[in-house]
């Protein structure tokens, strides 16, 4: 089974290219990482526990404000919910402050959002899926990559195109606010040259500057055909199903070569910044 990590930027239409491949003709099985790191966090949850005990002292509107409509225990009575925007005003920037909250926030969720991606990864490979698609926003930088045997990035060549598409998909943020959270993400054209340091058939890019009907043919043309089609045919995954040690030893090799492009890729960045 291939497993395809996915990946881009905040407006970037990383979205979009998900609910492409998790319809036909692709039918794929999406493993969505925010809607993980959602559940991983819901009240009555070790994450949830953990980050009202860090957050909450020092952030009086974490938590959704109780009303008519929210108890104050909330609708289960394990606590009300997350209050998301005061939690992403406290992660989002490039103070060290802000950065050290992050790194929390980050401690309490990553891993059992790992936990959680493992089982249902072993779930579709159980049903005999041909590929999984990891949908990870940071997925280079919480080192996933080295698990996936093609990373996909979708990107904007022009970075005002993100920032508009942005702030017209959440008007509620203001500039300030839209520029910190595309920064937290890092820069989705420095994520493509990555994935395509990968190789032909491991690291592919569609760019999504034009509009929906472009990207459906990227995907289909760059994506599908040029990676799926050619590098993971429908009989070698087959193979790899009946055959489980096959299916472990491809996923050790392919963490092994992911490991060599990760230090190729740290070498070129250093002697571009002694160059500097």
């Amino acid at each position: 089974m291939l497993l395809i990590g996915l990946t881009g930027s905040i407006a970037t239409g990383k979205s979009t290219v998900s609910s492409l491949l998790s319809s036909p003709p692709y039918n794929l099985p999406i493993i969505d990482a925010d809607l993980l790191a959602r559940k991983v966090v819901e009240p009555g949850t070790a994450g949830y526990n953990a980050i009202v005990s860090y957050f909450g002292p020092t952030t009086p509107d974490l938590l959704v404000p109780s009303g008519p409509d929210m108890p104050e225990n909330g609708p289960t009575g394990k606590g009300r919910p997350l209050n998301r925007p005061a939690l992403g005003r406290r992660v989002f920037g490039d103070s060290p402050e802000v950065r050290k909250d992050r790194a929390r926030l980050n401690s309490i969720v990553h891993p059992a959002v790992r936990k959680a991606m493992a089982l249902a990864v072993l779930k579709a490979y159980v049903k005999g899926y041909r590929a999984v698609v990891l949908d990870i926003p940071l997925l280079f930088e919480s080192q996933l990559d080295k698990f996936c045997g093609t990373v996909l990035v979708v990107g904007v060549k022009d970075p005002k195109v993100q920032m508009e598409r942005l702030r017209a998909r959440d008007p509620h943020l203001s500039q300030e606010d839209a520029e910190n959270r595309v920064r937290s993400q890092g820069d989705v054209r420095e994520k493509a040259e990555r994935a395509l340091e990968r190789g032909e058939g491991r690291g592919c890019v569609v760019w999504n500057d034009g509009d929906k009907r472009e990207l459906e043919e990227q995907v289909r043309r760059v994506f599908w055909q040029g990676v799926v089609e050619k590098y993971s045919p429908r009989w070698w995954a087959w193979f790899l199903w009946i055959c489980p040690p096959a299916a472990v030893g491809s996923a050790l090799w392919n963490y092994w070569a992911n490991l060599r492009v990760d230090r190729r890729w740290k070498e070129k960045k250093e002697a571009e910044r002694a160059k500097l």
